[in-house]
């Protein structure tokens, strides 16, 4: 991707501060991070605002069912992680019977 050099104005303590962090060479880099990552929030945000007004907002009853299957997926992520940690020349996604 090519790049270009562009002049923007931050705080001063804010702009150190990560300098002290990223090191030499890292600012950049960061900031690009940083401004991709605000970027995609903004089209999430936009993509929830199109949803909510083709079928309307998310009830209390859809959040916790959201939030209980998202916490499946993590139990079982960790599951597989320490399972992994177990046995680790187990392929990923394979379970393995661990010895008793």
């Amino acid at each position: 991707m090519a790049t270009k050099k562009y002049t923007v104005t931050l705080p001063e303590e804010l702009a150190e501060e990560i300098r002290r962090e990223v090191g030499p060479g890292g600012f950049s880099a960061y900031v690009t991070r940083a401004i991709q990552g605000r970027r995609e929030q903004d089209r999430l945000g936009e993509a929830v605002d199109w949803l909510e007004n083709e079928y309307g907002p998310v009830n209390e009853e859809q959040l916790a069912a959201a939030e209980a299957e998202r916490h499946e997926i993590m139990r079982e992520h960790a599951e597989r992680a320490a399972l992994r940690r177990t046995v680790p020349d187990a392929p990923s996604g394979e379970r393995v019977a661990e010895a008793a």
